[in-house]
């Protein structure tokens, strides 16, 4: 009578931040790490892979992404119980933030599987301290709804006692920063950061009209953009300022 092998321990979920830029950014640690385990889930094998190739990373990669979240997950999670260790890592940043990873660390968590998340580059912070805005209380909210109940968590995010830092698509950031103007006044003290650690990073400060007639000064937006709001009270105090 055949017996499956014995297990010593399960694998782990290990969250690996890349850099969003800068390969200068990505630690030794998150190389050894993935180095290290069995597999690296990836948002994108194409983009992944030549991150990886750079660091001479040949450890075996899968796809995790919007469209196969659910089904790859189990099998993940599948394989984590049989012993093997596995990585996630997004296109750019850290995994889990504004992307599917959640469902995959929600699975491991419900199979009783260990995770871990090591420290690394995402936009949020380098966007939020170089803002000027007060820092001390924030909200992040990701990605705002492209359309339906867009308006609405607008409405809400204004009327925060807390900066608020989002991001944006390069081709809404007009539309955005329009319909912030509209809802907070044009006077609201904001922060629009592009392209963080790469060659044309740029970070604009100003009101939001003032922001706004530089976007419409531009042939073209390009690059991942990150906006920063203050609140109303801390708005006026810099006006006052």
């Amino acid at each position: 009578m055949s017996t499956a092998p014995l297990v010593e321990r399960p694998g782990q979920l290990i969250l690996v931040p890349t850099p969003i830029g800068n390969l200068s950014d990505m630690t030794e640690r998150a190389i050894e790490t993935l180095k290290s385990v069995a597999l690296i889930a990836c948002e994108d094998t194409r983009t992944s892979g030549v991150l990886l190739s750079h660091f001479g990373i040949n450890t075996p990669t899968t796809s995790f992404h919007a469209h196969n979240e659910h089904g790859k997950a189990s099998r993940l999670v599948q394989t984590m119980i049989s012993g093997q260790d596995v990585a996630l890592i997004s296109d750019a940043g850290t995994p889990g933030i504004s992307d599917p990873g959640y469902l995959l660390v929600r699975a491991a968590l419900d199979a009783h599987l260990e995770v871990s998340a090591l420290p690394g580059p995402t936009a949020v912070i380098p966007a939020l301290a170089a803002s000027g805005l007060p820092t001390d209380r924030y909200v992040f909210e990701g990605f705002l709804p492209a359309k339906k109940g867009r308006q609405g968590r607008i409405a809400s995010l204004v009327e925060e006692d807390r900066t608020v830092v989002l991001y944006e698509s390069p081709h809404r950031l007009k539309k955005l920063l329009t319909q912030l103007s509209e809802h907070a006044g044009e006077e609201r003290q904001a922060a629009v950061a592009r392209e963080i650690s790469k060659k044309f990073e740029e970070m604009r400060r100003g009101s939001l009209a003032e922001l706004l007639e530089w976007v419409e000064s531009l042939d073209r937006v390009r690059g991942e953009i990150v906006v920063v709001l203050a609140s109303e009270k801390a708005s006026k105090k810099l006006n006052r300022a």
